[in-house]
């Protein structure tokens, strides 16, 4: 778990700001409800894979394990807030929804740990 500590931190820092910008301008009117519905899947998709991204930086091996674990994780934070706060219950498109999610932390993770500078490189 401590490993996760700053993706998760990172992840929902994201979702948080940009969720509250783009609150802002439909508040003022300066973006459409149309496209404050587009950016509820973007901002997710876009924060889990910048976690999987800064979480596959510090693995050592097997990215896309590291950020299926991730988004899993990530996935069971999400459906404990959805059910305890908004109380709905689950359906075909939560479940789409979550796998998309899921896929884009472990494709975040493999771009990360393949970013990542080898050592045996800079001797």
């Amino acid at each position: 778990m401590k490993k996760f500590d700053m993706s998760l931190l990172y992840t929902f820092g994201i979702i948080l700001g940009f969720t509250l910008l783009i609150t802002l301008f439909n508040y003022f009117n300066i973006l459409s409800y149309k496209v404050v519905v587009v950016f509820k899947i973007i901002i997710p998709v876009l924060s889990l894979f910048v976690g999987g991204f800064i979480l596959g930086k510090k693995s050592s091996n097997k990215g896309w394990l590291e950020g299926l674990k991730y988004g899993i994780l990530v996935i069971v934070i999400f459906s404990i807030i959805n059910y305890i706060f908004l109380k709905t219950g689950f359906k075909i498109q939560d479940l789409i929804y979550y796998l998309i999610l899921i896929m884009s932390g472990t494709f975040g993770s493999m771009v990360g740990i393949s970013n990542k500078p080898n050592e045996e490189k800079e001797k």
